[in-house]
This record gives structure tokens, sequence and C-alpha cells, in this order.
């Protein structure tokens, strides 16, 4: 096999990734993420705005989530999930990186087959009274992540959230993949027939 002076260098930079100089995010990278989140933001606003009381509170089985308690949820969990980057990017890079690739973080965003139950501490509190409330939250925490994803020249892939260990940056898309699994169940919720019109 021969070695090339990129590959050289590249493995280079892999072995010293510890005591190298941080890697900023990719132009692609950069993009690929704020676009999904201005997406996702988008397609939640979208969904949620105009909802009667009674469409917003509207269970389509007993134990399901209403939009409410879907938003609710969100307003409960990404703010969590928020820390754990931030947790993260403080730690020391991680000596091994994962190997998973991006494409399972944005599949977990379309796949509805796989239901998961919240853990406690991110099940909806039950104190959001009305959806305006809850978007004002997330659009004022969507701006604080938009506002790091846009700026930040911290290596991303170097850190690894231990909760689902997977790196940083894929951790970010996967806040963002997360409000879009629950736009679908939004959306799920809205074509029961059952829905109040």
């Amino acid at each position: 096999m021969r070695i090339t002076p990129a590959t050289l260098i590249s493995l280079v930079g892999a072995l010293t990734a510890g005591s190298a100089a941080a890697s900023p995010l990719t132009a692609l990278e950069r993009q690929r993420l704020i676009a999904h989140f201005e997406m996702t933001e988008s397609w939640l606003l979208e969904e949620v705005s105009g909802l009667s009381p009674a469409q917003l509170r509207f269970r389509p089985a007993p134990g399901a989530w209403s939009v409410l308690e879907v938003l609710d949820h969100l307003v409960v969990a990404e703010p969590i999930y928020w820390q754990d980057l931030q947790k993260a990017m403080k730690a020391p890079p991680a000596s091994r990186r994962p190997s998973a690739g991006d494409e399972g973080v944005l599949w977990y965003g379309i796949d509805r087959t796989q239901r998961q139950k919240a853990i406690a501490a991110e099940e909806p509190k039950g104190q959001l009274r009305d959806a305006r409330a809850g978007l004002e939250a997330l659009r004022g925490l969507h701006a604080e992540m938009l506002r790091y994803a846009r700026t930040t020249d911290g290596d991303l892939r170097a850190h690894v959230v231990e909760r689902e260990g997977c790196d940083a940056y894929q951790w970010f898309l996967l806040i963002s993949s997360h409000e879009q699994r629950h736009v679908l169940q939004i959306r799920e919720i809205k074509a029961d027939p059952k829905f109040p019109k």
C-alpha cells in the first residue's frame, strides 16, 4: 500500500488528536447541522401553531401523549440534551472516536417503527399550559444552539457524549433529529380520525 502525503498527515493527525489543536467543523458539517435545525424548527412551528386547546389536549389513546405533551417533552428534554453536549465539549478529547456514522442519527429522526419510552427526567411535566409558551422556550434554546453551531471552532468529533456513546457532532444532530421524530408523532396524532376539527 502506497502512503501519500495526505494519508500520512491524516494518520499523524489521528494519532496526535489529544495533543493537537482542535479541528473545527467542516463547512459541510456546519451547513448540514444548521439546515437540519432550521428545518425541524419550522416543521414544529407549522404543525403546532394555530391548534385549538381541544386539539392540543387530544389523546389518540389512553396513555398516549397529546400534542401539548409532546411539546412539553421537547421543552423538558432539549435543555438536558444541550447540557450533555456542553459537558462533552468541556471534557478532554476522547482517546477513541465512535465508529458509527451520522446516518443512524438521521434515520432515528424519521423511523417511528421503533418506539421508545422517555426516561423519567424527560417526560412531560404538565406545566406547559399553551403551545405559544412552549414554542417560545424552544425558539430561545434553538437560537442559542444555532449561534454555537455557526461560530464554534471546537472539535465536536473528538468529544464523546457518554450517554449515547456518540461524538458531540452526532449528539448535536440528534437533538434536531429527536425533534423531527416528535414532529412526526404530532402528525400521527393529527391524522387520527377522532382528532378534533
